[in-house]
């Protein structure tokens, strides 16, 4: 299993070990994951569980961009199924974790710190945008919601981000 690519009966369909997997999306699994659930230790798990759903399904996907978005969706279900545990009351603060965090400018902290602070369903469109570099249809297509939804979300999104951010800058002056 060692190829990156194993093509299967002379079909364009594909798979990647799960090593490979985790080599090449681990980090973008990780980071949809903690969006939502906002700490490091439910999104270790998270990641964790995608990539034994992955080794366990068995499946071949069309492309590594089928692949890709296929992760990252069970990624952010499973990370929905985890927040809405009994077990979530329990978390590590996503404010502590973040003093943890290497930023390499103090902007970089405020803006991480600003997205954090939005509702979930914008939380996630903007990392899937931005972070991720999906565009709207294939965020769409991840989350199982309408263009149109998630444009809208997106939009919202950064008009909640432009004034948190506005009114921390201003009152920085």
């Amino acid at each position: 299993i060692g190829r990156a690519l194993q093509l299967r009966n002379g079909s364009d369909s594909m798979r990647l070990s799960v090593d490979e997997a985790f080599q090449k999306y681990g980090d973008r699994i990780f980071s949809a994951a903690f969006s939502i659930c906002q700490n490091q230790t439910d999104a270790d798990d998270v990641t964790q569980d995608t990539l034994i759903r992955y080794y366990s399904l068995n499946k071949e996907f069309e492309n590594e961009q089928h692949l890709k978005a296929w992760l990252i969706r069970v990624a952010i279900n499973r990370a929905k199924d985890i927040t809405a545990s009994f077990w979530r009351k329990n978390k590590v603060n996503w404010e502590d974790y973040m003093a943890e965090l290497p930023f390499q400018e103090p902007e970089d902290s405020r803006l991480f710190e600003a997205v954090m602070r939005l509702p979930g369903k914008y939380r996630t469109v903007i990392h899937l945008f931005y972070y991720e570099g999906y565009a709207i249809e294939e965020i769409a297509g991840i989350l199982h919601r309408p263009a149109g939804t998630v444009k809208s979300q997106l939009n919202r999104g950064r008009k909640l981000l432009k004034n948190t951010l506005q009114e921390e800058w201003n009152g920085d002056e």
